[in-house]
């Protein structure tokens, strides 16, 4: 209850002019406000017709009635107001004034509605005589208010959830991230340990073989004939010893090369790459291919986004290696009205496709951020004992 100061009104008497009641009459008829006055003992002196009408009665019947009783008489849930307890009398009993927006006046066939009032002292001199009360139903502005305030609370919650979804994806991009790190140490590792293993065994054997031949030859000049010409063969053996080491080397670094990144993806582009690394996995995994390519001829990729699809499509012939214990494998590839797709599914063992959201899912999450940054998607159909098919679709650049 707001209480606070304002200029008293004085009560209508007996003496003011016929001309004068008229036009107080006439200003109360008005306004759509409703007004009404009571005395020391809450009955009501005057009402207009719109706050008469407002609590479903006529003027008449509402003078000399009780107005909290008549209207003020429970609370918004039916409870009881008591008379003691109602701001209006209150205030108007002190000499004080007070506006009010948070109860509920009573119609006639007892329901109720949102009202917003104020009351006035009538004052005579120091003397209360009664008040003066205007109110308006404020239903609508409730409606509108509530309408406000439970679009904000939708509003909030979808704040929420948007912020709870990006926490999720942010620590999600962490892992991934995290993920990612972590294989590419692993590739590091393998690499360093096949260039370790390999290249640098195969190096030191040729080191021990190239100073065992300075040796033989610094000592040539000491043997007979006969010896000599035992020496040179031996010494065109270990020749061709050196010549194997040395393909040997060249095919590892080679193999290494293509691992980090295939120069035919360099050289013969992006459909010939896929269509190797199709035929090399299948061979590699034991897996029967079924393999068709239509409508890539003349059809160039910008070169990151070829290196895209080609990790993708690695990533899911890795995943049937993985996880799919696949006797075959289907691999179709498309180019049609400006859209790329590529097509990967196995008869394998499939899995439920909550396995693909999981969290640690990385090989798939990995997938399709790779395809959303180009503007493509991945979609994943499995079911369990019928095999799992991963289907890229990218929507390609417009030249």
């Amino acid at each position: 209850m707001q209480i606070h100061r304002q200029p008293v009104l004085t009560p209508p008497n007996a003496a003011v002019e016929p001309v004068l009641q008229k036009q107080l009459a006439l200003l109360l008829e008005s306004t759509g406000e409703g007004i009404y006055g009571i005395d020391m003992a809450g009955r009501c002196t005057f009402i207009n017709r719109a706050g008469a009408h407002m609590i479903g009665r006529e003027p008449d019947e509402v003078l000399g009635c009780n107005m909290h009783e008549l209207t003020h008489h429970s609370l918004p849930d039916g409870q009881p107001y008591a008379e003691h307890d109602c701001a209006i009398f209150n205030a108007f009993r002190q000499g004080l004034p007070c506006r009010i927006d948070t109860e509920v006046f009573w119609h006639r066939d007892q329901h109720c509605f949102p009202v917003e009032y104020s009351s006035y002292p009538l004052m005579d001199g120091d003397t209360v005589l009664g008040a003066v009360i205007t109110f308006v139903d404020i239903t609508e502005r409730k409606r509108a208010a509530d309408a406000l305030q439970a679009a904000k609370s939708e509003l909030e919650q979808r704040v929420e959830e948007r912020t709870q979804a990006l926490s999720v994806a942010l620590g999600q991009l962490r892992e991934l991230s995290a993920y990612s790190e972590t294989v590419r140490e692993e590739e590091r590792t393998r690499i360093a340990r096949e260039v370790h293993d390999e290249l640098g065994s195969l190096l030191v054997a040729l080191k021990m073989d190239v100073n065992w031949m300075d040796k033989r030859l610094s000592e040539q000049k000491q043997r007979t004939p006969h010896e000599a010409e035992a020496m040179r063969t031996r010494l065109r053996s270990k020749c061709q010893n050196m010549s194997g080491l040395i393909e040997r080397a060249v095919d590892n670094v080679g193999r290494i090369i293509t691992d980090l990144r295939p120069s035919i993806l360099d050289h013969q582009g992006l459909w010939a790459a896929l269509e190797w690394q199709a035929h090399e996995f299948a061979q590699s995994a034991e897996l029967a291919l079924d393999w068709d390519m239509q409508g890539t001829d003349g059809v160039e990729l910008p070169e990151p986004e070829a290196m895209a699809v080609f990790r993708i499509f690695q990533e899911m012939l890795s995943n049937v290696a993985r996880h799919a214990q696949a006797t075959a494998i289907t691999l179709r590839i498309q180019v049609a009205q400006a859209l790329l797709t590529i097509s990967v599914q196995d008869n394998g063992c499939g899995a439920s496709p909550i396995a693909f959201e999981a969290p640690t899912a990385y090989g798939v999450m990995g997938m399709r951020e790779r395809a959303r940054h180009f503007g493509g998607q991945l979609e994943i159909s499995s079911q369990i004992g019928l095999g799992s098919a991963f289907t890229l679709r990218l929507p390609l650049p417009k030249t």
